[in-house]
């Protein structure tokens, strides 16, 4: 039988590094993964439609680094910094409220160099598109040309599950370009997974991007 694996994981520690870096010992660990939990789910839900493509955290000994990739910063930023401003406050606010530890931290916004290649941010693009009520066909057919168009793209697929197209019963459909060898450790696949909630239900929303190869041969040579 299959088993499916999430492409992230599946290359952790190899092509891939972890989105929380921080060491700590057994009696800590276990507030420091709720406390990294209930960060990620609210900048996810504060900040949805900014096209967000992840969100890293790192901690030091005194202090703690959020690291918000977008691919529009600005409109995170503000005007004179009020938007950052504003967010920090928030998020302090609602750790203080979930009894977490809010330990001083500090928000870096940073923005995404190709969009377009991001499997999040592309995924961003699909939800938005449906959430304005366009045909789900065209969307999927004009989203994976334009990640087509971007040098070093190899391949994508985009799945959508749901009520598409207001219709009584769910069903799925998907469009690919290349190939993705998602058993290929070396092969450098981005993916991400959403939902776009409608009038009429949630449509769920897959995205695989294929970069190429990321390490050559010459690199497992001894």
């Amino acid at each position: 039988m299959t088993h499916n694996v999430h492409p992230y994981a599946h290359r952790l520690g190899i092509i891939r590094g972890w989105k929380s870096r921080w060491f700590a010992g057994k009696n800590k660990y276990r507030e420091l993964v709720r406390a990294d939990g209930l960060i990620r789910n609210f900048l996810y839900k504060r900040l949805r439609g900014h096209f967000v493509a992840g969100v890293d955290i790192e901690r030091g000994r005194k202090d703690t680094k959020i690291i918000i990739a977008s691919s529009r910063p600005g409109m995170i930023i503000g005007r004179q910094g009020e938007g950052a401003n504003k967010l920090r406050k928030d998020l302090a606010r609602f750790l203080k409220k979930n009894e977490v530890d809010a330990e001083s931290f500090k928000i870096d916004i940073v923005g995404v160099d190709s969009p377009e290649s991001n499997a999040a941010i592309v995924a961003n693009m699909v939800i938005d598109a449906l959430e304005k009520r366009m045909p789900f066909r065209r969307v999927m057919k004009q989203t994976i040309e334009k990640v087509m168009s971007v040098r070093g793209v190899k391949g994508a697929r985009i799945v959508l599950a749901g009520r598409l197209g207001g219709a009584e019963m769910s069903r799925k459909e998907e469009v690919k370009r290349g190939g993705i060898p998602l058993q290929f450790i070396r092969a450098d696949i981005d993916y991400h997974r959403d939902i776009a909630r409608l009038p009429y239900g949630v449509i769920g929303v897959k995205v695989w991007i294929y970069k190429g190869d990321t390490l050559e041969k010459e690199q497992f040579k001894d």
